[in-house]
């Protein structure tokens, strides 16, 4: 893999943070928390990042009506751009009490990310992370950001080393910005993004992001990829978000766009498995990028009414902003995903599945619920003798009765579906009166009146025994 440094220089982006502790205050609580790979919102939600970037620190003018027109586009979330001053004008704690104003006036989830280290180690310009923890711990930012834990979420330093880091600097670096953070008081969920200008080539993050977190006392870590040329394949990109998925971790695509520097990004792909996996991202970014990266406006000039194709692509797509943010319920929104349809199948006796909430059987018959989807989530079960939490319920019918299946997804929403039970009508008379008719596996037989057990030969035809009838 050629480096990656000259493909950066460019770009408006990324990055702070470190070690420096600042005096203790009483601890707020974190309000965002994450839950294996999901991010739970302050009321337990489960949700997931639908949401641009916003590059503020060089644009600072633009923040009201940009946020403005990001929360037009249905995104649930907006990454800011601040600075700590080492490479560009510092955003003062007013300045970010009022970004996260703006983010709370349109419903947007507010990650705040210091740029200044991006690229660190191969950048002359870029500060350790050490000097972004530093930011974060200051008194105008601390007091800025503390009793914000339901609407803030600290992105400690946006990609925060390039390609010459060693696996055991990033994670020691990192592990120490986070016990900084803790120890300074700070309780936020926090957002780690990857080495290799943060896009991971090397898997650096990927394979030391459990030992992140695990330093965490809160255990309160989510992690960030930039997806750029790096992933211009889909395999690729399934394969990096599946290794994070079977670990058990909260990932989120930090950045991604339709190119970079004129190479080829797979974004269809980005956005569909972000969706299969549940995962979050956010585009870069909303406008201004400098010469050679125009393509990666998504409003044209700052003008919300004319997108750029990647604009168009990430807000109007199939796998897009509209069609899939959901609005954190922190602000009111419903939960993080649509419902999951359930498809009802039974079976009798053994006999073939059917697609069918209802059947009618004989008393003492068995009865298999199995309702779709046959993977992913969870069920639980009332009614019928159904118990437990296997998708699969095995019951012996003795009355009519209605089962309840309840699935929850991979986000959290609920669905059910009511499964209805009837006695058949022959069966159930044929035990209490004297002949009757019996439904043999679909057939009917009279009752036997002298027969006490198995078949029988009266009234010149065969006749099925009533104890024989009830047991099928």
């Amino acid at each position: 893999m050629r480096n990656l440094t000259t493909l950066k220089k460019h770009l408006l982006k990324k990055t702070a943070l470190a070690l420096v502790a600042s005096a203790l205050i009483a601890p707020a609580f974190a309000g965002w928390t994450v839950n294996g790979t999901q991010v739970l919102d302050p009321n337990g939600n489960k949700f997931v990042f639908r949401g641009v970037n916003h590059a503020h620190t060089w644009f600072s003018d633009r923040l009201n009506q940009s946020l403005k027109d990001i929360a037009a586009t249905g995104a649930n979330s907006v990454r800011v751009v601040l600075s700590n001053g080492t490479q560009w004008t510092r955003n003062s704690g007013a300045d970010v009490t009022n970004v996260i104003n703006q983010c709370k006036a349109n419903k947007l989830v507010c990650v705040l990310e210091v740029h200044d280290s991006t690229g660190y180690g191969e950048s002359a310009a870029a500060t350790h992370i050490s000097r972004a923890t530093e930011y974060w711990l200051s008194a105008d930012i601390k007091a800025a950001i503390t009793g914000q834990e339901d609407y803030v979420i600290v992105n400690i330093a946006n990609e925060p080393f390039g390609n010459s880091t060693s696996a055991a600097t990033y994670t020691a670096d990192h592990i120490t910005a986070v016990r900084a953070l803790r120890n300074g008081g700070l309780t936020h969920m926090l957002m780690v993004d990857a080495a290799n200008w943060g896009q991971d080539w090397q898997n650096i993050m990927r394979d030391n992001a459990a030992s992140v977190l695990a330093s965490d006392p809160q255990k309160n870590v989510m992690f960030s990829v930039h997806m750029y040329q790096v992933y211009n394949s889909a395999s690729i990109i399934n394969s990096y978000m599946s290794s994070f998925k079977n670990n058990g971790l909260a990932l989120v695509v930090g950045e991604f766009a339709a190119d970079h520097f004129g190479e080829n990004v797979d974004e269809s792909s980005i956005m569909s498995y972000a969706k299969q996996h549940n995962y979050g991202y956010l585009g870069w970014s909303w406008a201004g990028n400098g010469s050679g990266l125009t393509s990666l406006d998504i409003a044209q000039n700052f003008n919300a009414s004319t997108l750029s194709s990647w604009g168009n692509t990430l807000i109007n797509g199939s796998n897009g902003i509209k069609a899939t943010s959901k609005v954190a319920t922190i602000f009111g929104g419903g939960s993080s995903c649509s419902a999951t349809t359930v498809t009802p199948y039974l079976r009798v006796n053994n006999g073939s599945w059917q697609q069918t909430a209802s059947a009618t059987v004989n008393s003492g018959a068995r009865v298999e619920f199995g309702p779709h989807p046959t993977n992913g989530g969870s069920w639980s079960w009332s009614g019928c003798g159904t118990s437990g939490t296997n998708r699969a319920q095995n019951v012996t019918i003795s009355s009519s009765c209605s089962a309840t299946a309840t699935y929850t997804n991979s986000c959290g929403t609920k669905s059910s579906r009511q499964f209805t039970i009837s006695l058949n009508s022959a069966t159930s008379s044929s035990s209490t009166a004297s002949g009757g008719t019996c439904n043999w596996y679909g057939t009917s037989y009279p009752i036997c009146l002298n027969t006490s057990s198995g078949w029988g030969w009266e009234n010149n035809k065969s006749c099925i025994a009533r104890s024989t009838c009830n047991s099928q």
